[in-house]
């Protein structure tokens, strides 16, 4: 798998769900992977590993739901173009 963006979010799931083999758009709360717990470690690794911070207006579920929205908030944080 290459390195995108997408890549990255996955591993890191997968690295704490061994177990899964999930795709890009699949729905990790629909399938039961996470707790609030991981949703906080899921914040804190966007933060760090893509150098953001995460405003409390985009703190919701569907921001969070599958690695390729993760991928897409990634991206609007990045051009400056976020929820309001």
């Amino acid at each position: 798998m290459p390195d995108t963006d997408s890549a990255r979010i996955l591993a890191f799931i997968t690295d704490r769900f061994p177990q899964t083999d999930i795709t890009e758009s699949e729905d990790i709360f629909s399938l039961g992977y996470i707790n609030s717990l991981f949703a906080m470690e899921l914040v804190m690794f966007l933060e760090k590993t893509f150098a953001l911070t995460i405003p409390n207006d985009e703190l919701f579920i569907d921001n969070f739901r599958t690695a390729k929205s993760m991928t897409e908030l990634v991206g609007r944080l990045r051009s400056g173009t976020v929820a309001g």
